[in-house]
């Protein structure tokens, strides 16, 4: 076939045409997302690979091709991961290498094992088990999400986010949900290049059909429109203070800082702003335990606005505790609530195994050790609830869901983005906190350091936004609804029953296997 002689694969095929084709599914999987690569990437990215495992016989060769897939992804896709250790960390280079390449490593494990459990799916069951292919890649997705705190930085869903009729599935499934659709598609693509000729268009003829509904789904909701004029009004203002990392706790920045924030938010409540919306990390100082904070209670009784900010916060209940905390305050001052970041950066804000990295003392020394909090929380703005997740957590689906089971009726995250630079990083995060609106059926409000700050509606559309390192002010109207969307009631549950679904299929073609064996054998 065509394809075979392309990748000059199949039994008798050669090793470097069957890993050239999984690096071909490496490269274009990095080339999906932002801020270089383009959706359509992730409808045939897998196909390359998948085709190569229909034809490999060997679990360890299946397990290589895998991880090279793998391997290029995730090293296309962070390499500003080296840039944060270096110029932040204080690691030399070749150091902030070898700690990226080991995350990549780690994670190229999960394509591999994803490959391992499709090649002995065909292996038993033939050519048509590539159909199972997605089920079995979201399973190798949760475990990314979940094993040693996980680390869920863009799931393949998340390729389709400003793919509005197609990211819609989100309200459905959430990004999970469309990640098994992207890769159904390319499992039907591979099957139509490898399988029997006869059943090519009905196999391709499916998954459009599947496809064609989805986005007449997605066309449906979003000319409904109906989110954006139910609930109640509120007018939110985001400042992006545009702070160097280098500057932020820099004393003598200290006052030009806070002047910087409290003038941007003046202007902002000016504007109307009923709520005021600053970052991660806003305030060059503890807010509790530094005599400036009273400065930020001033404003919110000044404005008449509810203000809300991230900086620090130390306990000693019984023993010393630092947390990344978010502060809402009500509009005479006083404090309404606190949010501990629950999900903490590794190597940002906590090392993990930090016995044993002895040989990267620079970095250990430098990140501190915050403790993750416990528990959603919401955030009462007046008699309505708010919610905030802290940077690095907006990309769990789950806790996001968890605040609108609580109430929350309104999505925020704050971020600091600065680390990145003019990396691919801000814009995959943003992209990441933009599918929370969707799966939610809320309005987001991001509010980032340097940027990309913005507002989304809760149908993925970008209200407005700014740009990488500009000083800037976004007052916008949102609102604050009540609804459920079908995930906000069923969560994971299609996710969860994919990975039960791959379990079970993976010991039951083990155990047959296991079975004929011992009949030829006459065991």
């Amino acid at each position: 076939m065509v394809v075979a002689q392309v990748f000059d694969v199949g039994p008798t095929g050669r090793r470097s045409g069957a890993f050239l084709a999984a690096a071909l599914s490496g490269g274009l999987l990095a080339l999906s997302f932002p801020s270089l690569g383009h959706p359509a990437a992730a409808w045939v990215a897998l196909t390359p690979l998948l085709v190569v495992l229909h034809g490999t016989r060997s679990l360890s060769r299946a397990f290589g091709l895998g991880l090279t897939t793998g391997a290029i992804h995730f090293a296309g896709m962070l390499p500003w991961l080296t840039q944060v250790m270096v110029e932040f960390g204080g690691v030399a280079l070749p150091i902030g290498v070898l700690l990226n390449g080991l995350l990549v490593a780690y994670l190229a494990l999960f394509p591999a094992a994803f490959a391992v459990i499709v090649a002995l799916l065909c292996a038993r069951l033939g050519g048509w088990a590539l159909l199972g292919a997605a089920p079995v890649w979201l399973t190798t997705e949760l475990g990314r999400l979940w094993l040693f705190g996980g680390f869920p930085w863009e799931l393949l869903g998340y390729s389709q986010t400003g793919v509005l009729p197609v990211a819609q599935l989100a309200s459905l499934f959430g990004v999970h949900g469309v990640t098994l659709l992207v890769v159904f598609v390319n499992s039907a693509l591979a099957l139509a290049l490898v399988g029997p000729p006869r059943h090519r268009w009905r196999v391709l003829a499916t998954a459009g059909g599947a496809l064609g509904v989805v986005v007449l789904f997605g066309a449906w909701r979003l000319s409904d429109d109906h989110l954006v004029r139910d609930g109640v009004p509120l007018r939110v203002g985001v400042v992006q203070g545009n702070v160097l990392q280098t500057d932020k706790w820099d004393p003598a920045m200290r006052p030009t800082i806070l002047t910087r924030y409290l003038d941007l938010s003046r202007q902002s409540a000016g504007d109307g702003a009923q709520l005021i919306v600053w970052p991660e990390s806003a305030t060059p100082f503890s807010f509790e335990d530094h005599p400036d904070g009273e400065a930020v209670r001033q404003l919110a009784r000044d404005t008449g606005a509810h203000v809300l900010f991230g900086s620090t916060q130390s306990r000693r209940d019984p023993v010393p505790r630092a947390f990344v905390a978010a502060f809402a305050l009500r509009p005479d001052g006083e404090t309404a609530a606190v949010y501990h970041k629950r999900h903490l950066v590794p190597f940002g804000e906590y090392v993990p195994f930090r016995s044993l990295l002895f040989f990267v003392s620079p970095l250990v020394e430098t990140v501190a050790n915050f403790t993750p909090g416990t528990g959603p929380l919401t955030l009462p703005i007046g008699t309505h609830l708010a919610s905030t997740a802290i940077c690095y957590e907006i990309i769990y689906p789950a806790l996001v869901r968890s605040f609108v089971r609580q109430g929350s009726q309104l999505l925020t995250t704050i971020t600091n983005d600065a680390w990145y630079g003019r990396s691919a990083a801000p814009h995959q995060h943003f992209q990441q906190a933009t599918m929370r609106a969707i799966e939610q059926g809320r309005y987001l409000v991001r509010a980032a350091n340097t940027g990309i700050s913005g507002l989304v509606d809760p149908y993925g559309r970008v209200l407005a936004r700014s740009a990488l390192f500009e000083t800037a002010v976004i007052t916008e109207d949102v609102r604050l609804l009540s609804g459920l969307t079908v995930y906000g009631r069923i969560g994971d549950l299609v996710a969860y029953l994919c990975a039960v679904l791959t379990v079970a299929a993976v010991f039951a073609v083990r155990h047959t296997r296991v079975k004929a064996s011992a009949t030829v054998t006459g065991g």
